[in-house]
């Protein structure tokens, strides 16, 4: 603040209470989404002054968690140890002991390499107690002696083995090692081999194979292994059970009580939601850390879920959604959980679910435990601590009390601080209308550009996300953590585009018009094959300060003439590359192979999106025409540095998901592209992009952001619905609480 950096415990918590008051009393920003960092300072300088400066963050994380409640406390670990620069195994020492405790104060996140992290319970005794000393300020002397022991904390590098010299050892140790580095080449013979030593199934599962799936567990807890290692090592688990399938069948033919792994735990996509990406990493994780999964699959009803559940006697249900409407569906699917008297916990997760809506909407309903997981990394920590004896009262406990306290926070937040309606209607974006060029063509046209067309437009930045490897490409390729596991499944990548393009696997197929269209209020006008269509639109309702406009996609058209003929034009498209993909992932899930299903459909993903933008540029150049992209590189385009903008309905610029409906019918896209909406209003196939052009050279992307209860009423007036109805569809967007 104005006196300098927050060097203790006092300054720390004064900064941030002052900052968490300004954010939530007078800018009306929700305090689950503020993120503080409360400084970490170097410990072990020799400078007395600096001797306290781990308890200090300790200690102000843990008021800051207490009476600042909703807030993430962050921080940069590597701070903490920067006396100790040039010794990397003392500093990794240091990262692993300051993270225990802090994280027990309350601490949520860091930027720490998690690749080069220690495990607090695998640190020398000695080095971690003299580490404890110097972190925690328990003694004086506590740098001296921390210094006598640092060589004991320096490890020597593990010779890698050599070709197959690996081969040689005992079987179990050869399974083990065939899981962590994902080697099927042998494993239905070191399985057979191992079968004629335990003679029961059930025994090598347990044993040598589950063993070293507990290694690849670990190391993915530990951060020492990453996703697409793991669901290579998922992998070769399928292909030895698969190999012993035969004699489990027999086994439990004797033995229909005998139940192996930890548990039971079944998946699926809501109903009306076709997206399973995440749901099927999830599974494979899960899988590798010793849980019998059941996939329903996608667009799975409520009761065939509930029925499948207590047919393979499931321990936990998990649902997984994309898009908006999947909320709704969850929140049915838990009543009826509590209506049919189920007990099991549920699993909460996907893209629009969040923590806020899991405690605010569905926990309500369900009273055995809703929890929501933001990744696959952590679903296997969820479902060991709702799987334990010892833990799950107290695990239950701390998350339907924190779930209350989201609820109260929300309740006594009250509504959004927003302009009045009106206000912000007459704020909107003031641009030059005749900057608008007219297109040099009009009507509707089809696409089927090849694999190799669009190849080189993939944004590949998303598709190491996917895999839960975080970094920008191409930089990812060299990351001193995750490069060399980015590298490997680049490779793969590759290797699975050209297969597809020598084998036709997937069919691209996209549709584009360009439409009469003007501006009639808050809404859109376009003269379609079948007459005018009205589209309302929805217009940003946050308060702005001066020369801020309230943005809204109506304001790129000119307005309609006084005759109600359109003066303007905008566009349409739908593209997808997702044909094909379900079958292929199909017959590779029925080969055991989770590692290309997902890939394939990681990658139809990709190029899904890489068409989107690919169209998206001939509409620029060749349809509209005058948009001079010369010198536009590809990673230029990525960037959207050119002019025009491609909203999708269902996101932030309009988030109504319902008006996709209206943009099928005037592209006629089934017809044209076999693409088709569920009732959910999602997408299918998976791997498909819609959305609006516009062609203004102001036009930019925003978010509509919370709504008022004048602008909900007038949109529901505008759609014909109700406002409970308008209410349902925009329900991430609204700032109050509806009615019941």
């Amino acid at each position: 603040d104005e006196q300098g950096q927050a060097d203790t415990v006092e300054r720390k918590v004064e900064i941030c209470s002052r900052a968490f008051r300004l954010l939530t009393t007078q800018v009306g920003f929700p305090p689950e989404d503020i993120i503080f960092d409360p400084n970490i300072f170097a410990v072990g300088t020799g400078i007395e002054e600096h001797a306290d400066y781990g308890v200090a963050f300790i200690e102000a994380t843990r008021r800051i968690k207490r009476e600042l409640p909703g807030c993430k406390v962050s921080g940069g670990v590597s701070n903490i140890s920067f006396a100790f620069r040039g010794n990397n195994p003392v500093r990794e020492a240091i990262h692993s002991v300051f993270l225990y405790h802090a994280v027990r104060a309350g601490m949520d996140m860091g930027i720490v390499n998690a690749g080069q992290l220690a495990v607090y319970s695998d640190l020398d005794p000695v080095v971690r107690e003299r580490v404890e000393d110097v972190v925690l300020n328990r003694r004086s002397d506590a740098t001296e002696r921390l210094l006598e022991v640092a060589h004991t904390a320096k490890g020597q590098a593990k010779a890698k083995e050599a070709d197959l010299s690996w081969r040689e050892a005992p079987v179990q140790a050869r399974i083990s090692h065939a899981m962590v580095h994902g080697i099927n080449k042998f494993i239905e013979e070191d399985t057979a081999e191992a079968f004629g030593l335990l003679k029961s199934p059930l025994m090598v599962i347990e044993g040598p194979l589950m063993d070293g799936m507990n290694i690849v567990g670990d190391r993915f807890g530990r951060g020492e292994m990453f996703l697409p290692q793991v669901v290579k090592s998922a992998r070769v688990m399928k292909k030895a059970v698969g190999w012993l399938l035969p004699y489990l069948e027999e086994e439990k033919a004797r033995n229909p009580n005998a139940k192996a792994g930890k548990g039971t735990v079944l998946l699926a996509t809501v109903k009306g939601d076709v997206h399973d990406i995440g749901k099927n990493i999830v599974g494979v994780v899960l899988q590798c850390n010793g849980y019998e999964v059941v996939d329903l699959g996608v667009m799975v009803p409520a009761q065939k879920i509930l029925d499948e559940a207590r047919a393979c006697d499931a321990d936990i249900v998990g649902l997984s959604g994309l898009i908006t409407p999947s909320l709704d569906e969850m929140v049915h699917l838990a009543r009826e959980m509590k209506r049919q008297d189920f007990s099991v916990p549920l699993l909460i997760g996907g893209a629009t679910t969040s923590k806020l809506h899991t405690a605010v909407k569905i926990s309500p309903h369900y009273g055995h435990g809703v929890v929501h997981v933001t990744d696959a990394s952590r679903a296997v920590g969820v479902a060991g601590a709702l799987l334990s004896e010892t833990r799950k009262v107290n695990y239950l406990s701390e998350i339907q009390s924190e779930q209350e306290h989201i609820r109260v926070r929300r309740a006594s937040r009250g509504d959004a601080r927003l302009a009045p309606f009106e206000t912000a209607r007459n704020n909107g974006t003031p641009l030059e209308i005749a900057q608008v060029s007219s297109p040099a063509w009009t009507g509707t046209r089809s696409f089927e550009p090849s694999v190799a067309e669009l190849r080189s437009w993939i944004d590949w930045t998303p598709f190491f996300r996917t895999w839960e490897l975080h970094g920008r490409y191409p930089e990812i390729l060299d990351d001193a953590v995750v490069g060399a596991t980015a590298r490997d499944l680049f490779a793969s990548a590759q290797d699975m585009l050209d297969e597809v393009e020598r084998e036709g696997w997937l069919r691209p197929r996209g549709v584009v018009s360009i439409w009469p269209a003007a501006r009639d209020g808050e809404s859109i006008v376009i003269q379609g094959d079948d007459g005018v269509v009205r589209v309302p639109m929805l217009r940003q309702q946050a308060r702005k300060s001066r020369n801020q406009p309230n943005r809204s996609l109506v304001d790129f058209l000119r307005p309609v003439a006084e005759d109600g003929a359109c003066t303007d034009h905008m566009g349409g498209f739908a593209v997808t590359a997702g044909h094909c993909v379900a079958e292929r992932v199909a017959a590779f899930k029925a080969d055991d192979d989770d590692y290309r299903a997902i890939l394939l459909e990681s990658l139809a993903d990709r190029l899904a999106e890489a068409f989107a933008e690919w169209m998206h540029a001939r509409f620029r150049r060749d349809l509209w025409g005058g948009h001079d992209e010369v010198g536009l590189s590809p990673d230029d385009l990525i960037a959207e540095r050119y002019r025009g903008i491609r909203p999708a309905p269902g996101y932030p610029a309009c988030p109504d998901h319902t008006a996709k409906s209206v943009l099928f019918q005037l592209l006629r896209a089934e017809q044209q592209t076999g693409m088709s909406l569920t009732e959910s209003m999602a997408m299918a196939p998976a791997a498909s992009v819609s959305g609006w052009y516009f062609a203004h050279p102001e036009s930019r992307y925003f978010g509509i952001g919370k709504l008022g209860r004048d602008q909900v009423a007038d949109y529901a007036r505008r759609k014909g619905w109700s406002v409970a109805e308008a209410e349902r569809w925009l329900a991430p967007n609204l700032g109050y609480v509806p009615k019941d």
